[in-house]
């Protein structure tokens, strides 16, 4: 898997940016603002979500819980293409942005299912240390 020190190492994550990206600079622009409080609203939210459950799943330094924060992660992927398939039904965009946004899901998710296949197997076989430059200071 490479040398990964954060969550930004991960190529499940870098997918989902480029998905969020995506969404950002391709499709928000072309919704009109009588949906900015609905369609658009949802969208960037699955949008944002898709890369910070893998950081927050990352960040609980245990293979099972990280693998469920990518479950979620794997949701919203999914999520942003059911909004893209509707943006398309309200005539908002053009099948061709649903077929590329399509891609990009179905390539993030096929990493989000290998990232997660990786975590239940670590779980099973060896145990998660946690950083060596953390501080634990005594409660008071």
């Amino acid at each position: 898997m490479g040398n990964i020190t954060s969550f930004e190492d991960l190529e499940a994550w870098k997918a989902c940016r480029e998905l969020r990206l995506f969404v950002l600079k391709k499709i928000l622009p072309k919704l009109p603002k009588e949906e900015r409080f609905e369609l658009v609203r949802q969208i960037r939210s699955a949008a944002r979500s898709s890369t910070a459950n893998i950081a927050e799943g990352y960040g609980r330094f245990h293979h099972l819980d990280n693998a469920k924060f990518c479950s979620n992660s794997r949701g919203s992927c999914w999520e942003i293409l059911d909004h893209l398939i509707s943006a398309n039904d309200d005539e908002y965009i053009a099948e061709e942005l649903v077929a590329e946004g399509r891609e990009l899901v179905n390539h993030a998710v096929k990493l989000l299912n290998g990232y997660m296949n990786y975590l239940k197997k670590a779980a099973t076989t060896q145990k998660v240390q946690e950083p060596q430059d953390i501080v634990y200071l005594p409660d008071y």
